[in-house]
């Protein structure tokens, strides 16, 4: 599927008898400086196109943008994009997974991480191109199970667990999150993890057990565990270097740096991409189902959203249970590397 066409409802059982609401616009007002130009300029694009106006929703505190997803879809949405910064991305792909309905992105945060792993643009005008005439994508999805992440993030009202696209974690990573100051957040960006890092650096090691699709339990000490869909971080750092959003497998990575050159060492390899496999700062794994058991209560992160801490993390893939809406280019190059027999990730 590529880009949204005009369509008849009746022509369509899904939609007969709903709005022609084809486009959706779901944002966050606290992220997005002028949301009267957004709007306007994508009802634009929609009636040059040839669509209906787009339906236009706005988050609350309450809710990031699940039950808004929800809403679009019910509406009759081919497609909605997601303007806000990460949480707010989260929230709306939480709300369209398994619905067959597109996620565009239209970066809006200090973060942008789908964006940045996938190869979304970042630039607001080509983000709203890809929106009309881009190319739908099918990606895994990560969800939390068995109590470890139900109803923790506002507004996800599902009795499964919290969806993610990039990456949960366990331990410093939640911590650095946590310890970074809003207010050097909003001004500074991504940069001001880095002092929630050091605050996050006096917590002790976590004992933790890990055991994949059922397999012999690891035990080990470590500052923190991270299972993701993605390997992409702040700042550019990679951690889960094996990691595609679409092979239908989850990467897991228990991180545990000893000291000041424990951490010089990792941050260089994570932005070098020179990971070693027998490097036991780094050691990882990929599986379907992930269970993580900690000695004791852990902060806990899903894309950057702070769930309640917990000593346990319960994790299944959801293979290509979501679909994001891509550049035509952006899927033309993934097309292109991918192997003669595998093939495309489109929905």
């Amino acid at each position: 599927m590529t880009a949204v066409e005009p369509m008849d409802p009746a022509a369509d059982p899904a939609v007969a008898g709903t709005s022609t609401t084809q486009v959706a616009l779901v944002f966050n007002p606290v992220k997005v400086t002028d949301a009267d130009a957004l709007r306007a300029d994508l009802a634009g694009r929609c009636a040059a196109a040839g669509l209906g106006e787009p339906l236009v929703l706005e988050t609350t505190e309450d809710d990031p943008g699940y039950s808004m997803a929800l809403q679009a879809v019910e509406a009759g949405a081919r497609v909605v994009a997601t303007a806000g910064g990460d949480g707010t991305v989260r929230a709306v792909a939480e709300g369209l997974t398994g619905t067959g309905v597109a996620l565009a992105v239209v970066p809006q945060g200090t973060g942008n991480l789908l964006a940045r792993n996938l190869g979304l643009p970042l630039d607001v005008d080509a983000a709203l191109d890809a929106v009309l005439d881009g190319t739908d994508r099918r990606v895994d999805v990560g969800r939390l199970v068995n109590g470890t992440g139900s109803r923790a993030v506002a507004g996800n009202g599902s009795e499964e667990g919290t969806v993610f696209t990039i990456m949960a974690g366990a331990g410093f990573d939640a911590a650095m999150m946590r310890e970074a100051p809003e207010g050097l957040k909003a001004a500074v960006g991504w940069p001001a993890y880095i002092v929630g890092g050091a605050r996050g650096m006096r917590r002790s090691h976590a004992r933790v057990q890990l055991c994949i699709d059922g397999g012999p339990p690891v035990q080990a000490r470590v500052r923190t565990v991270l299972v993701g869909n993605l390997g992409k971080l702040q700042g550019g750092l990679e951690l889960l270097p094996d990691a595609r959003p679409d092979d239908g497998l989850l990467d897991i990575a228990l991180v545990a740096p000893r000291g000041p050159a424990g951490w010089v060492r990792l941050l260089f390899r994570g932005l070098s991409g020179r990971h070693q496999s027998n490097d036991r700062t780094l050691r990882t794994w990929q599986g379907r189902e992930v269970e993580v058991v900690m000695r004791r209560a852990q902060p806990r992160q899903v894309d950057g959203d702070l769930v309640e801490d917990g000593d346990r993390l319960s994790i299944r893939v959801e293979p290509g249970a979501l679909v994001v809406r891509v550049p035509k280019a952006a899927q033309e190059a993934i097309d292109a590397t991918r192997p003669a027999d595998e093939p495309p990730a489109t929905g």
